[in-house]
């Protein structure tokens, strides 16, 4: 149980990086004052949230229901992961996450909090994918749903307190520092994502060996 808690909360913290959302939001914000700022953080968050958490209690229905088996969404989500993971590690802002032209757009637009931040930046298609992912792994044990919930949560609420500091951060740490931690991140989600990918495959071929 333990293993599962530590790998559900390894890789919402690799597909959200909170730290890695910093430098984002303070070119989003930056003619932001104090309080609105807060406001967009913190509607951002809980929109994100309610992404999050609708995927995680449909998203495996939603599946089934179009003919996707849990296999090929294992090796699927994993390749997006991992393709993630490459953009993290060389500190590439990743295009899963958000387009040049989706950040373009974003500039022009008066109120950032649904669109780019909370969607695709925090609640984008790699946590979208992970959420699905381990509610997949945790079966109907309701210990484990808890623990994906739970995981959920905290990293959401690093992510809001990594963005209410943005300005406190970036003074301390500096790009450097976030660029360094990011890489170790991605290397992480790297590692769980070829995991997901093996997984799906190992599930597959025991599928084909069962029915013949």
């Amino acid at each position: 149980m333990t293993e599962f808690a530590l790998k559900v909360l390894v890789t919402f913290l690799t597909v959200v990086d909170p730290v890695g959302l910093v430098p984002l939001v303070l070119g989003l914000t930056g003619d932001a004052t104090p309080s609105e700022r807060r406001r967009i953080i913190t509607r951002a968050t809980l929109i994100a949230a309610l992404v999050i958490a609708f995927f995680g209690a449909f998203g495996r229905v939603l599946f089934e229901s179009l003919g996707i088996s849990i296999d090929a969404f294992d090796i699927a989500g994993g390749a997006l992961l991992f393709l993630v993971s490459i953009d993290m590690l060389f500190g590439r802002q990743s295009g899963a996450r958000e387009t040049e032209r989706e950040e373009a757009d974003a500039r022009t637009r008066e109120d950032v909090s649904v669109f780019p931040l909370a969607i695709p930046l925090i609640a984008g298609p790699g946590t979208i994918a992970s959420v699905i992912l381990l509610v997949s792994l945790a079966g109907n044990d309701p210990v484990r749903l808890g623990t994906i919930a739970a995981a959920g949560i905290f990293t959401l609420l690093l992510a809001w307190m990594a963005m209410m500091m943005s300005q406190m951060i970036a003074k301390r740490v500096g790009t450097t520092g976030i660029l360094v931690l990011s890489r170790i991140l991605g290397m992480l989600l790297a590692a769980l994502a070829v995991q997901f990918i093996l997984n799906g495959i190992g599930a597959y071929i025991g599928a084909l060996r069962a029915v013949h």
